[in-house]
């Protein structure tokens, strides 16, 4: 006990001289203030089977803008969003970013085998979608402004109900930022990893400007310049180059409460695929015709809230575009230009705290032209109506329309017509008998965290 009592007070001494030592010592610039890490992502659990009770990967035009229900080819997707957030002493902040994700574009039921990719390397594996680094706070820059370098999914913005990203750059690449006012290039090779064709990169300078209140609301703009990094790599009727601009309206939903988002956005060449629409595996952005490739996108989307019980999620979609995704590739041809609208609605009814109804109703018109080789028919205009119908029981922490957790009994109904008498007698397609009619039954778990 003695031998103790000795080393405590010397060992307190010495405490006490390496505290005021640290004490007198000056701070170095690189010192870190704070440092963190924050984890969120996104987790959907989905069991769905046609009516002949089998798994599937058939999403019923839903990419198209062809109906809005509950469907999906993933039974299991897992997003994890990992950011380190860092402060030094000298002011400047650093942001690591990293979004890894799971199981995405996989429509197999797996057992405990884990073998998702066994068959397709394209589908389901683990892949790194962001990493990306920002720098802020630096002396020799605005106190708001920021710089990045890396792989991005830059501006995301999607339908409310056909859950389609309408605008965004996914790529790699770098920017800077202020205010919510921006510059980036972004830069992507066309094709699908081991089908990248060499000596063609596409890049995209955008340039945004978000936030602007006016008129009840705020305003974002958009304007993106594509073009293709080495011209002698593409044949002549391939697009080389394009321009894309976009105008977003946020406010309330129009005039009620609730809120809204509304896009008008125009692109060409490059661009045709909705205007701001770039990344490889966006249809369209490396496969225009050629430079008269075009389309006019228009889509309001949002919810409104009609009492303490009820609430309406709907979207209004329209798409038109001229050579663009492959279309009119002969001379001359008729068949270049395709037509798309989506008019859905989804009113909610809150039971409680913790349980709601939600009712789906979809109207889905597609004009374009259309052939088969085999049956020696082509470029034929054909008009195809889509009608969905789903109800849905939801079991929640928050019955709000955005409450999560939650898990989601549905049934679907979808019907379609078609004007071209070869595709009307194939319907939904040799699984579904070639009817014109189908359901499909499903249960979805969704969290975010």
């Amino acid at each position: 006990m003695t031998k103790n009592l000795r080393i405590l007070p010397l060992a307190g001494a010495i405490a006490l001289i390496s505290g005021n030592a640290m004490a007198n010592e000056a701070p170095e610039p690189t010192d870190i203030l704070t440092d963190g890490w924050e984890v969120n992502g996104y987790i959907r659990a989905s069991w769905r089977v046609d009516e002949n009770g089998t798994s599937t990967g058939n999403e019923y035009g839903k990419p198209d803008y062809n109906l809005a229900a509950t469907t999906g080819k993933n039974p299991n997707q897992v997003e994890f969003n990992i950011s380190k957030n860092t402060a030094f002493q000298n002011g400047v902040w650093s942001q690591l970013g990293v979004r890894a994700e799971y199981g995405n574009g996989d429509s197999s039921f797996y057992s405990s085998t884990g073998s998702e990719d066994s068959k397709n390397s394209n589908e389901g594996p683990f892949e790194v979608k962001e990493a990306y680094l920002r720098l802020g706070g630096l002396s020799y820059l605005p106190e708001d402004a920021d710089i990045w370098a890396g792989r991005r999914f830059l501006n995301r913005a999607a339908g409310l109900l056909s859950g389609e990203f309408w605008k965004q750059s996914s790529g790699v690449g770098f920017g800077y930022e202020q205010n919510s006012n921006g510059i980036a290039v972004v830069s992507v090779d066309p094709g699908e990893k081991t089908d990248k064709p060499d000596g063609k990169t596409l890049h995209s300078i955008d340039l945004y400007s978000y936030n602007h209140e006016a008129l009840g609301g705020s305003f974002n703009f958009d304007v993106k310049f594509m073009m293709a990094g080495d011209k002698d790599k593409y044949t002549d009727k391939e697009a080389t180059d394009g321009i894309g601009a976009a105008i977003t309206y946020n406010g309330n939903y129009y005039g009620l409460d609730g809120w809204t988002a509304t896009a008008l956005a125009y692109g060409r060449g490059l661009a045709a695929n909705r205007g701001v629409n770039f990344g490889q595996w966006s249809g369209g952005t490396s496969t225009v015709d050629s430079d008269k490739g075009n389309s006019i996108f228009f889509t309001s989307y949002g919810v409104l809230n009609i009492n303490d019980r009820w609430q309406m999620a709907s979207e209004v979609t329209y798409l038109h575009g001229e050579k663009i995704w492959g279309l009119g590739a002969k001379p001359n041809a008729d068949g270049d230009t395709v037509d798309r609208l989506l008019i859905a609605l989804r009113p909610s009814y809150m039971v409680n705290d913790n349980f709601r109804w939600e009712f789906t109703a979809s109207y889905g018109f597609e004009k374009d032209y259309w052939g088969d080789i085999n049956l020696g028919v082509g470029n034929v205009e054909n008009k195809t109506n889509i009608y969905a119908a789903e109800i849905a029981a939801v079991f929640t922490v928050n019955s709000d329309y955005f409450g999560r957790p939650q898990i989601k009994p549905f049934v679907t109904f979808m019907s379609k017509d078609s004007s071209n008498e070869v595709i009307d007698k194939f319907g939904w397609g040799p699984n579904y008998n070639n009817d014109k009619s189908t359901y499909q039954f499903g249960v979805e778990g969704e969290i975010w965290f």
